[in-house]
């Protein structure tokens, strides 16, 4: 065994163990959340609270992680399909998508957040390429050619709809809707990165590693090297900053910016899903095993290995706290806690269908 097999087994480049070991994500509170129309947004502890109604973004959250899953339950399957019609549901004549939705099912706004809309392409492009049967995958795919509809100066709604992009291409080389959304989307991320470094924004805010993700893919899927390095650039700087000792201690909900006191709370699980993610990324596009270390890392922070020693994720149920306090954890489990717990633990355990299929490469 390599030492970067031993330290992907322990958690640690030393090989020393900490936290707890790294399970299959359940799916039990995610399917508990849903009802006919989609996943619930909020919970009151494991109770969906049904008076807040649904959106697009948790239910493009809970596409991605359920398409992604190998070897999909029945139940598994039911539960993509609930969320892919929510999804395909959530768009206007415009080619845009709704994002608030009531709990008897009417849409309640015009069109979503720019954020909702990226986040919707990025679940399609998922579904493309991961979707369990044969007809969502092609719902998918049929979608992205209206994809031309997306357009945002907004930095994490370019980085979901580059990631969708991405999929969908791995799903359909040469597609030129996608393609032409990709090469958009990933050069507003780029020209932000160039003309503010070390990060393009002056404070970290939410989703963060989703930004050098995004580039990431872009490099690879588009062969552009210089969209590669500078994704490296940002990932290992965003990496050092939210580093603390042996974890990851990332910026809390209400952000962070150097200068600020660390550490700093309610850090937020969709934080360890999105570095997951983004270092899992990092090792498939360059090969260093260190990026499989942090990758393991971010997915043992859900496990007691953050500044608190408090564990979020309910290995009995698949449910994850809303956010880890200074004294305690928040007891909700809601939506998107709950859906980053799960693509969080995919990541980290190497058990999504993009590490399956590296594995049979």
């Amino acid at each position: 065994m390599s030492q970067d097999d031993r330290a992907i087994r322990s958690g640690h480049p030393s090989g020393a163990t900490f936290g707890k070991a790294l399970g299959s994500p359940r799916f039990d509170h995610l399917a508990d959340l849903t009802g006919p129309l989609g996943v619930w947004e909020h919970a009151e502890y494991l109770e969906p609270r049904v008076e807040h109604g649904f959106c697009t973004d948790d239910n493009a959250r809970a596409l991605i992680v359920v398409s992604r899953q190998p070897s999909p339950s029945e139940r598994l399957v039911d539960l993509a399909s609930t969320y892919l019609s929510f999804v395909l549901d959530a768009r206007t004549d415009c080619g845009r998508f709704h994002n608030r939705r009531d709990a008897d099912g009417a849409w309640t706004d015009d069109t979503g957040s720019d954020d909702s809309q990226g986040r919707a392409w990025w679940a399609l492009g998922t579904v493309a390429r991961f979707g369990p049967v044969a007809s969502m995958r092609q719902a998918g795919a049929d979608a992205f050619e209206t994809c031309a509809s997306f357009e945002s100066d907004h930095l994490r709604a370019n980085a979901y709809a580059a990631l969708g992009a991405a999929e969908m291409l791995a799903a359909h080389p040469g597609q030129q809707p996608a393609t032409n959304l990709l090469e958009r989307a990933s050069g507003v991320i780029a020209d932000a990165a160039i003309g503010r470094i070390p990060w393009p924004e002056t404070r970290l805010s939410y989703d963060n590693a989703r930004l050098p993700e995004a580039l990431l893919v872009a490099g690879a899927t588009l062969g552009r090297r210089r969209l590669s390095v500078l994704a490296i650039r940002l990932l290992q700087w965003l990496v050092s900053v939210e580093a603390n000792g042996d974890h990851f201690s990332f910026a809390p909900a209400a952000g962070w910016m150097q200068g600020d006191d660390r550490p700093a709370f309610d850090q937020q699980p969709i934080e360890a899903w999105a570095m997951a993610d983004a270092c899992q990324r990092a090792w498939r596009v360059t090969g260093d095993g260190a990026w499989r270390v942090r990758a393991v890392k971010a997915g043992q922070w859900l496990m007691g290995q953050n500044d608190t020693g408090k564990v979020l994720y309910d290995e009995s149920t698949g449910g994850t706290c809303d956010g880890l306090m200074e004294q305690s954890v928040n007891e909700n489990r809601g939506a998107e806690s709950t859906i980053a717990g799960i693509g969080a633990l995919q990541a980290a355990s190497g058990q999504d269908s993009a590490d399956q299929e590296l594995l049979v490469r």
